[in-house]
């Protein structure tokens, strides 16, 4: 294979030589400028070891630092919401509820025009335009919180801004789905997405401690988005500088929308409501829940810093989703994802029934189970759409294939799943301003896991259906 030599400067270090071609075995990879790779094949094996991994796995590393800076902006204003009142802010409780529920709407509805950015522009290209957008929401409340006399509607728009890093997500995943071969897109796609999972406990593990920090009793809330400036301008100049653009990457806009039409799409994302959208959901809102429940223990003073223990739950539930993907491999999404709705019925139910004994060490523990059982359904219910779009397509459903409404339907079903991080926290304010206490919320939670559970076993369990016979 030969490269034009102003073309060969560009190409990444870290990607090795390229072997020597034997014929029919690689495919002519051209790099012209922009990075666009042409003749990307990584379903050839020979072309895959020889230069494709290499290159895919610059592109994936890339990619999971830039989603979990997206994960960590989109969890900001979970943590700063919540010092907001305590600043000097004159904030009701329900007006800091809608400042953690925000970026979760902005970020649900973003991840749809997100996914289809790739092939539009080019996945290097728009990982670099998302990562930059991540500066404006970081900006924003740094100036926004440098003035008690902010109007909650300026407030509420930042908020809004910082569902920029929730969009990131689906246009990860979208651009990641193109670099691998079939037989490793599962293992790929489940580094990139608990990778970006990860920013939400690293946020606010961090967030406290930065504002906190030397700052005697005056918070220094601006650090909470500044902090995370310097790191944003690096993943962008990585991404412009490592990752590729694929010129066979394409959008798949009928796919879209044959997917729409598809039952189970719907089905699969009112599950995935209850599985990411409870990670996620229960992720923005915990600091507040500690805050109101137990304002002793919001936080610890640890050598002049203030830590806090809400990054645990988002933490166990980003690192248990590899394995209930990988349980759901041997045993059947649905049975795992049965298992994980059952188990978060029982915890949320343990949870409103334990509050009264005032016991903050056990009401963390039912919390980081809850946590568990979230995280291990997402990987278990993810799991399951590619099947179910395979036995539909074996059934011959509309023109489209399967193997294209699932792709399209995994991107789709994660950007309706994402509304659960708005849900939740509403769902408790609705509670707590109705009945001053989060009782009926929990107990409507155990209600909704219930009756998800009853759909998984209804429509993918039941011995006469063919998704129960079809392992899904």
């Amino acid at each position: 294979m030969t490269m034009d030599p102003t073309h060969r400067a560009g190409v990444d270090v870290a990607e090795p030589a390229a072997a020597p071609a034997s014929p029919g075995t690689e495919p002519g990879l051209h790099m012209r400028p922009g990075r666009w790779l042409d003749g990307w094949d990584p379903e050839n094996e020979a072309f895959w070891a020889a230069r494709g991994r290499a290159i895919a796995g610059t592109n994936l590393r890339w990619s999971v630092f830039c989603e979990f800076l997206g994960f960590v902006v989109w969890q900001l204003w979970s943590i700063v919401a919540v010092q907001l009142p305590a600043a000097g802010f004159d904030l009701t409780s329900s007006q800091v509820f809608w400042l953690i529920s925000m970026p979760s709407l902005v970020g649900a509805t973003l991840r749809v025009p997100y996914t289809f950015m790739v092939p539009l522009l080019g996945g290097r290209n728009w990982t670099v335009v998302s990562a930059l957008l991540l500066l404006a929401p970081t900006i924003g409340l740094a100036v926004a919180v440098s003035d008690q006399t902010t109007s909650f509607t300026t407030l509420l728009v930042l908020a809004g801004l910082a569902g920029f890093g929730g969009g990131n997500f689906a246009s990860s995943m979208a651009n990641i789905t193109y670099f691998y071969p079939a037989r490793e897109k599962g293992w790929a796609l489940g580094l990139n997405a608990a990778g970006g999972n990860l920013g939400a406990a690293v946020a606010q593990l961090v967030v406290p401690v930065v504002i906190s920090l030397g700052a005697a009793a005056t918070l220094r809330l601006p650090l909470a988005g500044l902090v995370w400036v310097p790191l944003i301008l690096l993943a962008a100049w990585g991404a412009r500088r490592y990752m590729h653009n694929l010129t066979h990457a394409r959008g798949d806009l009928a796919g879209s929308l044959a997917a729409l039409r598809e039952p189970h799409l719907w089905v699969m994302a009112f599950l995935y409501i209850g599985t990411f959208g409870s990670f996620i959901g229960f992720s923005g809102v915990f600091p507040k829940l500690i805050n109101d429940v137990f304002p002793g223990f919001s936080s610890f003073a640890v050598g002049g810093a203030a830590v806090s223990l809400t990054f645990l739950g988002p933490l166990v539930g980003s690192l248990t989703r590899p394995y209930g993907g990988r349980l759901a491999d041997r045993f059947g999404g649905a049975r795992m994802t049965v298992t994980a709705f059952a188990a978060m019925a029982l915890i949320a139910l343990a949870v409103v029934l334990t509050l009264p004994l005032a016991n903050f060490w056990l009401f963390l523990v039912l919390f980081l189970a809850l946590f568990t059982a979230s995280g291990f359904g997402n990987g278990a219910t993810y799991k399951m759409i590619p099947t179910i779009f395979a036995v539909r397509g074996r059934a011959g459903t509309g023109s489209v294939g399967g193997e294209r409404k699932a792709s399209a339907a995994l991107g789709l079903i994660s950007a309706i799943g994402a509304y659960g991080g708005f849900v939740i926290p509403q769902v408790l304010n609705a509670s707590a301003a109705t009945t001053g206490s989060y009782d009926a919320a929990f107990y409507g939670f155990v209600t909704a896991y219930a009756l998800m559970l009853g759909v998984t076993w209804l429509c993918y369990l039941r011995r006469s259906s063919v998704f129960a016979r079809a392992g899904v």
